[in-house]
């Protein structure tokens, strides 16, 4: 961590199944073990699990002022405390026990906040009740004093390092990027995230998202590392590549946990953790397991089981998924709030059904075998040639791997530029962006036989985001070119330079007429494919879009 003078050297773990290792430098000193309850110091709720942790809670904005395991201080760097968003103002906090549980209740105007400690546990339980807008995002952040621990990993910066967009994205000497969007993973793919070193582990992890925004594609910060310090993330709206309108209520528990290094207990992972003990404890808005139900599938066909499935729930209040059986399509969701919602198949990122299902609680609702028509896949069109796979992903395409962790211009990256022969590994040479400003005008060169030639054909171009509504404008040899196409939906925030290509899905058709084609069957056929847009501002900033396969169909 560049800047850090005093910095222990001490090896990371960021999320599950990532080893970690012990570190050079000790902890200072241990606190012995102290019976688990509150005190009051005056500006503080002051509260010891009766294990190694021992925290404490502001009386005047509900912020997290200290977080002391086995004596050692974890919380704060710059001079600020770990809190919701970047804090609140002035709250009513309250305290009370309860058997062997703490809970402490923050109100500021209409959002709750509840922090809860559980005796002889290091963890602290945390639910956010957010019933508006008055509060501009959710987020936790929970901020971590600087040289406790080492991170490297995409997602890591520092201040000292060149800014290269906005305030928020860094270049190392060596051209590697570096920022705190860059975190690799979709919401579905971590149960935590945190660090590992001296013989302590600092995790959150996540809730179940239930009351998030996005789906389980969603993409987000979740830590960072500067020279002041680094940062653990809660992300439940963020207002950056939001595809859906916020959800309000109460959202959790998410869990700030501390361990003797390895990894959280999976018993607090998201539909893992039961928490029955908090059934009484009276927070707005909490609906305990016996309000809640269960949406159980017998099966999927019509799958391409090449691909996983995913199996999403989502209505205006709250949203669920979970994975579909490789074997056979069984799927099971459990913990959904009682109401009608929407049920989509996601075959890889790429929707393929919808349906409706309404839970009631304490039932399951049990699904027959869903067909999914074969007209629903793009990917089963019957194509003359074909870039990519229709996944609702980029995957494959040149640069998509890097691009969830590092910014376009990243040294790593290969040409952003360059043609495209169809039968000459077209996928790994088409880029998996198009910017107006960079790469716009990248050529397809193709074959046809007399019959093709002879006929019309539909071209479509799949993409699964688009910035300052960048979209696709298309020629052949230059004997047609198709109108502009009207922008879809999309996210009105970047998305292709911090880490996510995670947007609305849209396939663009192209009604390509016989008369554009060449007769020569011995000539290639050229395909320029244009980004329009009237917006955006210029390189990786200016129009574009990225790509989820592109083909021509027979």
């Amino acid at each position: 961590m560049s800047g850090s003078t005093d910095r222990a050297v001490r090896r990371r773990t960021f999320v599950l199944g990532t080893a970690a290792a012990a570190g050079t430098a000790a902890l200072s000193g241990t606190a012995a073990a102290a019976a688990f309850g509150w005190s009051d110091d005056g500006s503080n709720y002051v509260v010891d699990t009766g294990a190694n942790l021992v925290f404490k809670v502001s009386k005047s904005n509900g912020d997290l002022t200290s977080l002391v395991y086995r004596g050692t201080e974890y919380q704060g760097y710059g001079g600020m405390n770990s809190h919701i968003e970047s804090g609140l103002g002035s709250s009513t906090v309250s305290i009370r026990q309860s058997g062997s549980t703490i809970l402490i209740s923050v109100a500021y105007g209409t959002l709750r906040h509840y922090y809860a400690a559980r005796s002889g546990e290091n963890n602290i339980y945390l639910w956010t009740n957010k019933a508006d807008t008055s509060v501009s995002a959710t987020r936790y952040i929970l901020r971590v004093k600087k040289g406790l621990f080492l991170n490297d990993e995409p997602d890591s910066y520092t201040y000292t390092n060149s800014t290269i967009e906005a305030s928020d994205v860094f270049a190392k000497s060596d051209g590697q990027t570096r920022s705190k969007h860059y975190s690799k993973r979709r919401v579905m793919d971590y149960d935590y995230v945190g660090w590992s070193g001296g013989g302590v582990g600092l995790w959150i992890v996540r809730s179940n998202h239930e009351k998030a925004s996005g789906g389980p594609f969603y993409r987000s910060l979740l830590r960072h590392q500067s020279a002041d310090g680094g940062g653990l993330y809660e992300i439940l709206y963020y207002g950056q590549n939001q595809t859906e309108a916020q959800r309000f209520g109460l959202q959790g528990p998410y869990v700030i946990a501390l361990t003797d290094g390895g990894a959280p207990s999976s018993s607090l992972f998201p539909g893992t953790l039961t928490t029955s003990w908090a059934d009484s404890l009276g927070m707005s808005g909490y609906v305990g397991a016996s309000g809640r139900g269960k949406v159980a599938g017998v099966g999927i066909s019509g799958r391409n089981t090449a691909y996983p499935y995913t199996v999403g729930l989502a209505n205006s209040a709250a949203q669920y998924w979970g994975s579909a059986r490789s074997s056979d399509g069984f799927f099971s969701i459990e913990g959904v709030l009682p109401g009608t919602y929407t049920l989509t198949v996601f075959k890889g990122e790429l929707a393929v059904y919808t349906g409706s299902v309404t839970v009631t609680a304490g039932g399951t609702t049990t699904l027959n075998t869903i067909a999914i028509p074969s007209s629903n896949d793009p990917g089963n069109a019957s194509a003359i040639w074909r870039i990519g796979d229709w996944n609702g992903t980029p995957s494959g395409f040149k640069n998509a791997d890097l691009m969830t962790y590092a910014h376009p211009s990243d040294v790593r990256a290969a040409s952003w530029t360059g043609n495209v022969v169809i039968g000459s590994n077209e996928t790994a040479s088409f880029p998996c962006y198009l910017w107006k400003d960079v790469n716009s005008g990248i050529l397809v060169y193709f074959k046809l036989t007399a019959a093709q030639a002879a006929a019309a054909h539909t071209l479509r171009i799949g993409v699964t985001t688009a910035y300052a509504n960048g979209r696709p404008q298309v020629s052949v040899n230059g004997n047609w070119t198709s109108a502009i196409p009207s922008p879809p939906t999309q996210p009105d925030t970047r998305s292709l330079t911090n880490g996510s290509y995670r947007g609305n899905n849209h396939t663009f058709t192209y009604s390509v007429p016989a008369s554009a084609w060449l007769t020569d069957t011995g000539q290639y056929n050229v395909l320029k494919i244009d980004v329009v847009s009237g917006s955006g501002l210029t390189g990786y900033l200016s129009a574009g879009t990225a790509i989820d396969a592109i083909d021509l169909l027979a």
